[in-house]
């Protein structure tokens, strides 16, 4: 979720319009509408202390990020006994091996 949509969601579930927002934190409609903007890229400190006249906290956290990876294809390979994974590695290797000559011949 982006800073805008924090805010915009927030704010719309706190139940207020941007012109009060914008009286909590003493600034103009304009700017609260600019902050909920799509694209735009408020401060950090913008952020909290916005949320904070929300009557909200800003927390944060760092998590790891999923790997990219098919879940179903790494199963599917683990069922397999490890002299088929063997197996399937040699055929992927003599492939590659196969497209890389392919691939110098034609250029």
């Amino acid at each position: 979720m982006t800073a805008p949509e924090l805010i915009r969601l927030t704010r719309r579930d706190v139940g207020i319009t941007q012109a009060e927002l914008a009286r909590r934190t003493g600034t103009q409609q304009a700017a609260i509408a600019r902050l909920e903007r799509h694209g735009t890229n408020p401060r950090l400190a913008t952020v909290q202390a916005t949320l904070q006249a929300l009557g909200h906290r800003l927390e944060l956290a760092a998590v790891p990020a999923p790997a990219d990876l098919d879940r179903q294809q790494l199963l599917a390979h683990l069922r397999l006994s490890p002299a088929e994974r063997a197996d399937v590695h040699d055929r992927s290797y003599v492939n590659t091996r196969e497209s890389l000559v392919f691939a110098r011949r034609v250029t």
